[in-house]
């Protein structure tokens, strides 16, 4: 019996890190050897779009490039300048979006009081509440999407592309969510 309880307490926790998985999305060449790649460098996107944005401070860029290297290096690959096999380009896009929010509205429960003639007494009837509707509105939200893409450093090919989503509750994305969604993504590479 104890060995069943321990199974349920188990698989109850599975279940619950798969329910709090954030969404990764990945598109690969599944022509190229992935397993050949030991070695890369950094390049820019031509349309920066996070240096744009942060008006030539490129802090947070350089979060996402060490929480990258971090995770790059934990795989075995290693940052050259010099001939390497992949280039690795990052895109941090912040943008709004409209998002319909619908919250069910009940009535307040009701509680009467009858006379009992027979005892002489009243008595309480209670009345559950019951869902009257919905109350519809449009939130808007802010939404992050980190995209990595790596491209063969011979023929400036992309081979790998891995993004994920992310809603921020603040102006920026801490340094944690910008550690775990790189997290996210670099584990989809090993697939």
């Amino acid at each position: 019996m104890k060995s069943r309880n321990s199974f349920l307490y188990f698989l109850a926790l599975v279940l619950l890190i798969v329910a709090c998985n954030r969404q990764t999305y990945v598109r690969k060449d599944k022509n190229f050897d992935f397993d050949k790649i030991k070695t890369y460098t950094w390049i820019r996107a031509q349309n920066d779009s996070l240096a744009h944005k942060s008006n030539g401070s490129d802090l947070t860029g350089n979060v996402i490039r060490k929480s990258v290297d971090k995770n790059l290096q934990e795989n075995g690959w290693k940052r050259v300048k010099k001939n390497p096999d992949v280039l690795i380009v990052y895109d941090m896009n912040i943008k709004k979006e409209n998002v319909a929010v619908s919250d069910p509205v009940y009535s307040q429960p009701l509680a009467r009081w009858y006379y009992n003639p027979y005892r002489g007494t009243y008595t309480n009837m209670y009345y559950p509440t019951e869902l009257m509707g919905f109350d519809n509105s449009v939130e808007t939200i802010r939404e992050g999407v980190l995209t990595l893409t790596i491209l063969n450093a011979r023929t400036e090919k992309k081979i790998w592309q891995g993004w994920t989503k992310a809603e921020m509750n603040g102006k920026r994305l801490t340094d944690k969510e910008i550690d775990d969604n790189v997290k996210a993504i670099i584990r989809k590479l090993d697939k």
